[in-house]
């Protein structure tokens, strides 16, 4: 098979965005800990960005619509990942574990 047959394939990139999604998606319902679930946060985003893209290349009339999204999510990304951050480091300080199932107290 064409290897150039499979770059310029938007379902090829839509599988590879879908695939991310899904195991982020896994990641987080299975996450044991905070930072297990922060990392499978981060490739959510990054399957989103990558349908954005793809969506950009193959079906856009304006090509900077795509990377304007995917700049947007990059940036919420990483506000996201700096918050996430510094609420983990908080309840380290006070339970000294970052491990889901041990923190009960924070339920409602």
């Amino acid at each position: 098979m064409n290897s150039q047959l499979l770059y310029n394939s938007l379902e090829l990139y839509l599988v590879i965005g879908a695939l991310l999604f899904a195991i982020g998606f896994y990641g987080i319902l299975s996450g044991r800990t905070f930072i297990s679930m922060l990392i499978s946060s981060e490739l959510v985003l990054s399957g989103a960005s990558i349908n954005f893209m793809a969506f950009n290349r193959f079906l856009a009339p304006d090509p900077t619509v795509g990377q304007i999204f995917t700049l947007f999510i990059m940036a919420i990304a990483a506000a996201e990942a700096a918050i996430a951050l510094s609420i983990i480091i908080a309840v380290y300080r006070n339970y000294k574990s970052i491990d889901t199932d041990e923190m009960v107290e924070l339920k409602g």
